[in-house]
């Protein structure tokens, strides 16, 4: 009996979409394009250039920054930090941190210290300029204003899906709380392993793509199409189960609830508010519907702003953004008995509240999430926040997490210190 050998990537240098000539050139080389309707579009190594090119190649949303004008970063570059060295989990040899970020791909990379910038970097097709897929980051975006709006009153927590949403009462969501979908503790059959083309998440993709269905296509179209089509598996709130759909099922609460689409909820309720630099966007289903389980893209220094925003306990630029108590029900962390059933070998003690990663570590740190290493890491006790984007060739955190997760403890200790 053989073993399949695990597959190999070129390193980030070789990677790179600047030496790999894609997109450049009036027009491109044909071989050098990259399409939307290409099937190996998020596939590694086009994925380095289709990342921070989500615009390009979707229709989206917008997520409006307002039109006042940005807040002021300020700057004290920390040297020190490249050579903070770490040993990943299950390895044996140190590494730096300089080290770690070709490892892990990194497209952009910005740490903030009491709210000042003190490391920030950028490689591949990523400028300080552009924008990124967050991936499921989006989750935890639409967890804050969930939160928000359950503190505030005008949402139920305990109110079964389907008195909110109708349409889903024949669903797998129908006698779901609204709690239990925000802290995936949902029983749903739904597979969501990347690496298997034949799992659930390919066919919700293709449901939900904004492109043309083909010819003779009788499934599910649309969010809210695929939404009433989901079973159920066990029974809800006894483990948590990581699954985009929750928070779709989400994004339709959200938008019922106040009337305004996910994308003009964020750019209302935070976007605008947080002294952001850039738009953001979102993409869209075929009839509108911003894609609120990880369809948004984002400058990175903007997305470190909200994370200093969760930091300061909700407040950004002298203003309460999101309530305090929202803020501190995240933290408070979700069951980690819960979290433990879902087999996460890498995240021991961890658990997940209103769409957050908590790792319950002494700098009781929590975490937004995506898939090809998005990151933002809000480090109370160091003051510290965060945010990565990435294009990792493996979707799976348990790719880049055995690096990542010693990396930004390493930064956290060495900032705590200051």
């Amino acid at each position: 009996m053989t073993s399949t050998p695990p597959e190999t990537f070129p390193d980030a240098a070789a990677s790179d979409p600047r030496a790999l000539g894609w997109m450049q050139g009036a027009p491109p080389a044909p071989d050098r394009v990259i399409a939307m309707t290409d099937r190996d579009l998020f596939r590694f190594p086009k994925s380095r250039w289709a990342f921070s090119h989500m615009r390009q190649l979707a229709p989206t949303a917008g997520v409006s920054r307002g039109l006042g004008a940005p807040s002021t970063l300020g700057r004290r570059i920390d040297d020190a930090i490249d050579g903070l060295t770490f040993t990943p989990i299950g390895g044996a040899t140190p590494v730096t941190w300089a080290e770690s970020l070709a490892a892990n791909y990194t497209d952009g990379l910005v740490v903030l210290h009491d709210g000042d910038i003190v490391y920030e970097t950028y490689a591949g097709a990523l400028t300080e300029t552009g924008q990124h897929c967050a991936f499921s980051v989006t989750k935890s975006m639409m967890g804050l204003l969930a939160e928000s709006l359950i503190v505030e009153g005008a949402l139920d927590p305990d109110a079964p899906v389907a008195d909110l949403i109708a349409e889903l009462a024949g669903s797998a969501f129908g006698d779901a709380t609204v709690r239990q979908v925000l802290d995936m503790t949902t029983g749903l059959r739904y597979s969501e392993t990347y690496a298997d083309p034949k799992a659930d998440v390919w066919v919700y993709s293709a449901a939900t793509s904004p492109l043309p269905k083909p010819e003779g296509f009788t499934g599910p179209r649309t969010f809210f199409d695929y939404l009433r089509t989901v079973a159920k598996d066990g029974e809800h709130g006894e483990a948590f189960a990581y699954k985009t759909i929750n928070t779709d099922a989400l994004g339709w609460i959200l938008a019922r609830t106040t009337g305004r689409s996910t994308a003009e909820l964020l750019s209302e309720r935070i976007w605008s508010r947080i002294g952001a630099e850039q738009d953001g966007y979102m993409t869209i289903d075929s009839i509108g519907v911003p894609f609120a389980g990880g369809g948004l893209s984002a400058g990175l220094r903007d997305l470190a702003r909200v994370g200093q925003m969760v930091l300061d306990g909700g407040v950004a630029q002298g203003r309460q953004i999101v309530p305090s108590a929202a803020i501190d029900s995240l933290f408070g962390g979700g069951d980690p008995a819960r979290f433990a059933k879902a087999g996460y070998g890498l995240l021991p003690g961890w658990s997940y509240r209103g769409m957050w990663w908590i790792t319950h570590n002494a700098h009781r740190a929590i975490m937004a999430r995506g898939v090809y290493g998005q990151s933002l890491y809000v480090d109370p006790t160091a003051r510290m926040v965060i945010a990565r984007f990435s294009s990792h060739p493996i979707a799976a955190n348990a790719g880049n997490d055995p690096v990542t997760l010693p990396a930004f403890q390493a930064v956290g200790e060495h900032l705590a210190r200051r």
